[in-house]
Formats: structure tokens, sequence, C-alpha cells
């Protein structure tokens, strides 16, 4: 449904005729002649558009230009972290961690639990990556430095790159 503006005219099968009073981000606030002041979502499909303003007001946004907005901040600060799914043959199991002194006791690990602070360090690489790029106190040169010595510990952690499903996942290091 397009976004409704003050004053449109809407008809609700429950509550009648009403007129929208306010445009909120997830919502609208509707005077209803027969229900009073009712807040209803914007997702809501039973609202039918009786008759719509002359203009919009200035100024409004609609849910649609808030979600990609918050989307977006989201995505910047890598927020939003992508599915990495585990490869299917370790699915379920335990990495064991035997000592070679055998009367110490070994320590059993799920493989998830190691896979996903195997993927935390990688997600976490690549805030320290975007933090460099766009610190304005470093010089292009020193950014480069940087960028190389990250390259050096992804190149360090594909021995890790067994556990991923999907090879666009893997860490890769310097190519030669």
């Amino acid at each position: 449904m397009e976004e409704l503006a003050v004053g449109t005219r809407v008809e609700h099968p429950r509550y009648g005729e009403g007129i929208v009073s306010k445009n909120k981000i997830t919502s609208y606030e509707i005077f209803f002649e027969h229900g009073g002041k009712i807040e209803i979502t914007k997702r809501n499909e039973d609202l039918e558009v009786k008759e719509t303003p002359a203009e919009k007001p200035k100024n409004s946004l609609t849910l649609a230009e808030v979600e990609k907005t918050i989307r977006f901040v989201l995505e910047e600060q890598n927020v939003l972290q992508e599915i990495v799914p585990l490869g299917d043959k370790w699915l379920g199991g335990n990495m064991l961690l035997q000592p070679v002194n055998l009367s110490l006791k070994p320590k059993e690990i799920p493989i998830e639990s190691f896979f996903h602070k195997i993927v935390m360090l990688r997600d976490r690489l690549r805030v320290l990556e975007q933090n460099i790029n766009s610190h304005p106190g470093l010089s292009d040169e020193e950014k480069v430095n940087m960028q190389q010595y990250i390259t050096r510990i992804y190149g360090s952690l594909t021995s890790f790159n067994l556990l991923f499903a999907d090879n666009k996942h893997y860490f890769v290091g310097a190519k030669s």
C-alpha cells in the first residue's frame, strides 16, 4: 500500500470511515467516526483509501525510506552479520584437544562454537579494515601498510577454510 498522508480519508471494515491524523514511522493514527482515535500498523491491509488530500505534507518520511536508512547505517557499521554456514560434514561434530601428557584431561569443544568464533574474528577484521580505510589521521602509505598486515593475518587463517560450507567465505591471504 502507498504511504498515506495526514488528512487522507480511509474506510476500515470494523471501525468505519476515518481520517489519518498522524503518520508515524510504523503506524498511522486515525480518527474513526465510530471507533475514536486508533493506531493501525502501516502493514495493515484492511484500510481502503477513500480520498487523499490535495498535497502531501513536506518533510515526511515513508516507512520504506526509514527502513532503507536504518539498513544502510547497520551495514556501514557492520552490525548486520552475514550468515556463514558451517560445512555439512562438521555439523554436530566436536573438536578434541588432546595434551601430549596423557595424564591431563582432553578438552572437547563443539565445532559450531569454534566456527562461530572464527567467523566473529573474520567480521572484526573486516571492521578493522573499514576503520583503517576511513581514518582521517592516517596517510595513504600508512593505510596500505596496515592493509598488507591484515592481508597477512587472513593468510595465517586459511587453515580454517576447511570448516566453511562455501568457498566464497574463505580467508584469502596475499596472492602470488
